[in-house]
Formats: C-alpha cells, structure tokens, sequence
C-alpha cells in the first residue's frame, strides 16, 4: 500500500505541475533521432548517436553496454527490443520481465553515488528528481530522460529512441510495427461497439481516477467508450478524485479496477462497497480487475491493456471478444 500511495502521489504532482519544467511538458513526439549527420528511425546505425530527449541533446559516442534504467516503462521497453543484456541495474519497481537485474536503486529518490558506483554508460530515467540529470551530466554519464507519454506516438517514439541509442533500432522498429498492427486489428475488432458506454477507472480505494485527457484514457478512448470523470470536480488535473456518490450517480456501464495488487480490490469488494450493489457494471458483472502495472506504464504492454478492454466491451455487448 506504501508503494502504491507514493506511485499516485508522484502522478499527481506531475499533473499539478504541468505547466512547469521542460520534464513535464516535452513529449517524446517532438524528439529526433540523428546518427553520423542523418535522421534515420529505420536502421541499426553506428555511433556515434544523438537523441533529441526531455533534457535535450543526448550524445551517445559507443554502444552502451552497462545501462541502468530508473523508469519500470524504460525497463520494460529496453527488454522488447533486445537490450536486455546490456542492462545492469534497475530500480526497485521495474519488476518486469522477470530477468530484469532489479536492485534497491530509486527513481524517486535516486541516489547519484550509488549510481555512479556501477560505472553505467548510460542511464534512463523518466523523472529528474534530486536533480539527477544535471548530476548524472556532470560526471558525463548519457542520461536519456523520457517523461511519461501523452500518446501513443510519444511511446512508439521512446521505444525506437532506445533502440537508436542501444544499438538496437531495427528491433525497435519491429517492436512499434508489431504494436501499431496489433492496436489497429484490436480497435477494428472493435468497431464501434463501444460507443454511448460510460466507464470508471479506479486507481486506488480512495476513488482517484483519469480522464480522458491522459495516456490511459486515450487508450479507452480508442473503442469510443465515455469516461465518467471528465465532468468531476478537480478533473483538469487529470486525476480527479471522485466520491462514491458520484459514481453512483454516473452508474458506470463498466468499472475498470488498477488497484487489485496494491490494494487488494476485486469485483466483490466493490460489489461489497455501499449502494455499489445496484451499479449497471456491477449488476453485468462487468467490473474488471487490471494488472495495476499494465495499466500504469507506456510501454510494450499498452497492448495487452487494451486487448483486456476491447475483450471487456465485447463481453459486455454479447459480442465474440
């Protein structure tokens, strides 16, 4: 529970602080990268290699062979495309995949000592708190900054940034290809079953959600579904807090759980929860637990994400999923 109510803590503050630094508001859309003069997102390329990133120009000079990833989302990315056994250390929370070298690092917290310790040749962070990147520069570690993605342009270009600038860009580019055809065939599947259907989206037991607005909720936006929390109190942060009158009222035709591993809710608890018995998604039995990590990163595993809820549309409209 300590882990999750730090992680939405930290969500939250990013989305109060938006309109600030550079970390916040770059978006991996606008980045480019560029080897020996030229732009390419196609090729393997030989270093050296220069990504336009969050924190600006980053030279990568060799093939980094001692990476440490302070970002779960970078660390999930890195394995899909191959760079895994380049990879030395990750933070406490990169929990996936299972071979990920996961050590006490914080990406939180990041202590610059402990880093500089392991001699990495570059470093991924998706936050620069305490500074880290101007510190991890200073001793001329590359640092790759990649803040959470806005779209799923911003991640498809992550994914092929990594692969520019791991020596692994061709697996990159496979890796987008595979997702954009996956999602494309998934939303056609799809159609437009989802339309005129409300959902709710929990992040943890005190009712936080997203709108529309942020990364998650443009993936449910994909099948046309309507999110109950565009209309709440406090929802142009992007993660409004809703009360449980107000879901009630809005009687959700599906609710949607990522607080089953942090906080142990499942679709009996909810059901469990005062006046929740008579909600539309409870009585259909459509509330649906997540995978909360699936359903808190930007990377490869958006997919799976939106195959759970394109699956969940289809059941609930007595489609085949």
């Amino acid at each position: 529970m300590r882990r999750y109510s730090l992680l939405l803590a930290l969500v939250l503050l990013a989305a109060a602080c938006s309109g600030g630094s550079t970390a916040t508001t770059s978006t991996a859309a606008d980045s480019t990268i560029t080897t020996a003069g030229e732009t390419t997102t196609t090729e393997d390329a030989g270093f050296p290699v220069r990504i336009e990133v969050a924190n600006g120009a980053v030279d990568i000079v060799e093939k980094p062979l001692a990476i440490i990833s302070l970002s779960p989302t970078a660390t999930e990315m890195l394995f899909a495309i191959g760079a895994g056994d380049q990879v030395i250390a990750v933070d406490e929370f990169s929990n996936y995949p299972e071979e990920a070298p996961t050590t006490d690092l914080s990406g939180y917290e990041p202590n610059i000592e402990a880093i500089a310790a392991l001699n990495p040749d570059l470093v991924v962070v998706s936050d620069d708190f305490n500074d880290i990147v101007a510190a991890l520069t200073a001793i001329q570690v590359p640092v790759i900054h990649h803040p959470a993605a806005i779209t799923l342009e911003d991640t498809y270009t992550q994914i092929e940034q990594l692969g520019a600038a791991t020596g692994n860009l061709s697996d990159a580019a496979a890796l987008v290809a595979s997702m954009q055809t996956d999602i494309e065939e998934m939303v056609e599947s799809a159609g437009q079953v989802g339309a005129g259907l409300t959902y709710y989206h929990e992040l943890d037991g005190t009712l936080f959600s997203i709108t529309s607005e942020t990364f998650i909720g443009q993936i449910y936006g994909l099948v046309g579904l309507e999110n109950i929390a565009d209309a709440a109190g406090g929802a142009e942060s992007g993660y409004p807090q809703l009360s449980a009158e107000y879901i009630i009222d809005a009687d959700p035709d599906l609710i949607f759980l990522a607080d089953t591993k942090c906080c142990g809710e499942t679709p009996r608890t909810v059901a469990a929860r005062p006046g929740w018995d008579h909600l539309t998604a409870v009585v259909e039995q459509s509330v649906i637990p997540l995978d909360d990590d699936i359903a808190s990163r930007w990377g490869p595993r958006v997919v799976d994400l939106l195959a759970e809820i394109v699956e969940a549309v289809l059941t609930l409209e007595g489609a085949t999923p």
